[in-house]
Parts: C-alpha cells; structure tokens; sequence
C-alpha cells in the first residue's frame, strides 16, 4: 500500500504563528484554497482509491476538491488530527513555538516519555496516529494508493518515527501547506519514505514565504529563530 499523508492548505495561524491543533480549528485562507484546487491535478498520475481526512476542518476542506474530481467521499479518521499543544495552545510567541517544537524533536529522538506542556506525551500520539493508520490499511487492499490529509507536526514526527529516517535528517524536514510525504508498506512489515514533496504539490509558487508557519518549518530552523530572539549566542537546536 500507498499512503500520500498530505498536509492542509494554508489557514490564516498558519500566517500568524499561532498554535492550533484543536478541534474544530481554523479555515482555509484565499491561499489555502488555492493549494487546495490545485491537488487534483498534481495527484493526477495517481490512481487513488480511498480519500481520508482528520477531524479538523482544514483538513477536509484541503481534502474537497480531489474527492470531488475524483467522486469519492471523505472518510473522517480521529487519530489523524494535529498533535495536541496543550498549554501552548492559541500562543503566538517565541516562547511557546519553543516549548513546542522541542518537544517534538525529543520525540524524534527517542523521549517518548516527555509530554507537550499540558497536553499528550509521544507515545499518545503515536498510538492515536497508528490505530487511525491501521484502520485505513484494513480498509483498501494491499495493492492500493491512499490520500490521507492530515497536518505538519504530525506528518514529520510520524514519518520520521515510523518511516525509518535517521534523527538529523527529520530535524530538518519541512513541508509547506499541501507539501506531502510518500510512504510505502516495507516487504517484511513496516513503512518506508519514498517520496518527501516539500512544496505545495501544486508547485512552489503556491508556497507564502512571508508566513510564520510553525508547524511546516524545520525544527532546526524553528529553534535557531527562536534562540536568536532570546539572545542567545549558540542556537538551540536540541531539547
């Protein structure tokens, strides 16, 4: 099996930095919908057989326009929504984008143990994550290509722990809104990374370089702004 985990469109906390991962969360803007409208078209080489979305509105409203044109139906799969800020949530400051992206880069690295401030610990997420991912491969046959829209946080730590990169080349890692990862079932079980599109996959002019998207930027890149807003002269690239 195939799974395209493709990230939501542009919703305006992608633009502010501000941190929203609850439900129902915020819309797509003028440029999500673009990105959104452009998906079928660069997906049109693939022959999908089943569209799944989180249960957050970016998300299906990223995942409409390839149902659409494709005449299938959204299925909405809890597990697959972002992972959970906490405390963190709604906050905007360099503070909070550190806190958070810190968290997630432990995780990469193995401490699955520590939880988000507020909120779920590694192995919460993954075994969310996992069981809505399982679910889907029950539901197509093996030899199927599945769209799966979920969100940016999520696609990096969960490819990054289940897709067999190594920690510094996840650290690294962006996806803009639409960019996708390419996952495919691992003869003896197990999924590998085939593909990582970094860009909107309707291409890179559909990229906003203006925004301060945090979920979408390398957390190596996320930490030294964040080092370099508190001073700091070494930037802080680990937790």
């Amino acid at each position: 099996m195939r799974l395209l985990l493709i990230r939501h469109g542009q919703t305006p906390c992608n633009v502010s930095g501000e941190l929203d991962t609850a439900m129902p969360g915020a819309p797509l803007t003028l440029l999500g919908r673009a990105q959104a409208r452009a998906v079928p078209a660069a997906l049109g080489h693939e022959r999908i057989t089943g569209i799944h979305a989180s249960p957050l509105l970016r998300t299906q409203l990223t995942a409409t326009p390839l149902a659409e044109a494709r005449g299938l139906e959204v299925q909405i799969r809890p597990g697959l929504e972002e992972i959970s800020a906490g405390t963190l949530e709604g906050r905007a400051d360099p503070d909070a984008h550190h806190a958070y992206i810190s968290c997630l880069v432990a995780w990469i690295l193995g401490d699955l143990d520590r939880p988000m401030p507020g909120g779920p610990d590694g192995h919460d997420f993954l075994g969310r994550f996992d069981a809505a991912v399982q679910q889907i491969v029950q539901d197509h046959d093996p030899a199927d290509t599945v769209a799966v829209f979920s969100h940016g946080a999520a696609i990096r730590v969960y490819t990054a722990l289940r897709g067999g990169l190594d920690a510094v080349e996840a650290e690294q890692l962006e996806i803009m809104n639409t960019g996708a990862a390419v996952l495919e079932n691992r003869t003896g079980g197990g999924w590998g990374v085939v593909a990582w599109h970094r860009d909107p996959l309707g291409g890179p002019s559909l990229e906003d370089r203006a925004a301060e998207d945090v979920t979408g930027e390398s957390a190596e890149e996320v930490l030294d702004e964040t080092a370099e807003d508190a001073g700091e002269g070494t930037p802080r690239r680990t937790p």
